[in-house]
């Protein structure tokens, strides 16, 4: 299991009432005005993250800074294989929705204690007056079971394998993923994978995609890299941002085909190209 990443996003941190922005301050994510960065927090296996408004006496390592949040709303536990949300408010449900999905989502009632989150993406949701407030989190991998031995053993825990690269085909990051193996596996160059701008381009007209942004996904790519295929972290000698995100595409991409977890039958996931529409009608006509 590699951990939880809770990230605090610039846009689209506070709903309905404005925005709101996270920056990193001493190991905490904080939920401020305009103009700051998205932040990350990392926690592994026993690690705990709390969150609410925070004060001198409070302090909180997910910092959402709205009057109706409460100083301590809650917290999140990281188990070996999940992850817990528990509720500290006396009055207030807190929301857990799949941002995935087809509008799933958990309702956390007041002062519920660690309650089991099964979504391996998450957006938590804070009630306030006249808004929301909420925080994305990133779920372990999952497990699953090799079927060939459970069936054959009856299922028992001890014959289970877990998959090394737990990958969930109908995600999105998924999808970013094929994206970025296409130009390999349609063979139209060696060398060349596609940019940030290009993904968001090439998904536009992918039902559901038409809003996808640069930095959603570059946040699905830094997912891909760090959480799903576990890639080693850049060296001592680090080039530069820009430097690091296209060495960051070339791995993830020549992991994925190496290992075939990406394939050719995954390409029509994607949306047909323009060239090919023409193509198609020009053979038509």
């Amino acid at each position: 299991m590699s951990g939880v990443t809770i990230h605090l996003p610039r846009d689209g941190q506070r709903h309905g009432g404005g925005h709101g922005h996270g920056v990193e301050n001493g190991g905490h994510v904080e939920a401020r005005g305009r103009g700051t960065a998205p932040v990350t927090l990392r926690l592994g296996p026993g690690d705990v993250a709390r969150f609410g408004r925070g004060s001198a006496d409070t302090p909180v390592e997910v910092r959402l800074r709205d009057p109706a949040v409460s100083r301590l709303a809650g917290e999140i536990r990281v188990t070996e294989d999940h992850w817990q949300l528990s509720n500290f408010s006396a009055t207030q449900s807190y929301l857990v929705e799949n941002p995935e999905g087809a509008g799933e989502y958990l309702r956390v009632p007041p002062r519920r204690a660690g309650a089991p989150i099964p979504f391996e993406f998450a957006r938590v949701v804070l009630p306030t007056r006249g808004s929301t407030v909420s925080f994305q989190v990133f779920a372990p991998d999952h497990v699953y079971l090799d079927a060939d031995r459970a069936q054959l053993a009856g299922g028992r825990w001890g014959t289970q394998t877990l998959v090394a690269y737990s990958l969930d085909e109908t995600a999105t990051y998924f999808l970013i993923l094929v994206a970025l193996c296409e130009p390999r596996l349609r063979d139209e160059s060696v060398i060349a994978v596609p940019t940030t701008p290009q993904i968001v381009e090439r998904l536009r007209n992918c039902p559901g995609y038409r809003g996808l942004t640069a930095r959603a996904v570059s946040s699905h790519i830094d997912y891909l890299a760090e959480e799903k295929l576990r890639l080693v972290a850049a060296s001592p000698t680090d080039p530069g941002p820009g430097a690091r995100r296209n060495g960051k595409r070339e791995a993830i991409v020549e992991l994925a085909l190496r290992f075939g977890l990406v394939r050719e039958e995954h390409l029509g996931l994607l949306p047909r190209r323009v060239a090919e529409g023409v193509r198609a009608r020009a053979c038509v006509g």
